[in-house]
């Protein structure tokens, strides 16, 4: 994996991935883009819900839609990691079976979802839950 990140101006950087996908960045002056912070939160939230809808697809789950609300904690002070990453999974559909949304977010909490394996390896607190919206 490869990427790059160039300064633009005052606290403005363009992030480009190896797979030619770029993002801004900016921390937070001028609201311009997203901070780098905000950028981790979101690549766990992605990441996890990645592998929960795949593992509900392939139990045949009818879900029409899946997000994850997200809620990092992190200290006052400077630096500021993360403590604890809360995330509520979302799950809408038919006749979704609660066993395999429950399986499904335990699948990717403890076996598939890199980035919050990392994280809590690096001792931060992640919290999943979830909830289905029947259609």
């Amino acid at each position: 994996m490869q990427g790059r990140v160039t300064w633009v101006d005052g606290v403005t950087f363009v992030g480009e991935s190896g797979s030619g996908n770029s993002v801004v960045m900016e921390g937070g002056q001028k609201n311009n883009g997203i901070r780098p912070m905000e950028m981790i939160l979101l690549g766990v939230g992605g990441c996890s819900s990645y592998d929960v809808v795949s593992i509900l697809q392939k139990a045949r789950q009818d879900v029409l839609s899946c997000h994850v609300e997200l809620k990092g904690h992190r200290p006052d002070a400077v630096p500021a990691p993360f403590e604890k990453i809360e995330m509520e999974f979302v799950v809408r559909g038919r006749n979704i079976k609660e066993a395999h949304v429950a399986k499904a977010v335990e699948l990717s909490a403890d076996k598939y979802c890199s980035a919050s394996i990392m994280l809590g390896k690096a001792g931060v607190e992640i919290v999943h839950s979830y909830r289905i919206e029947e259609i």
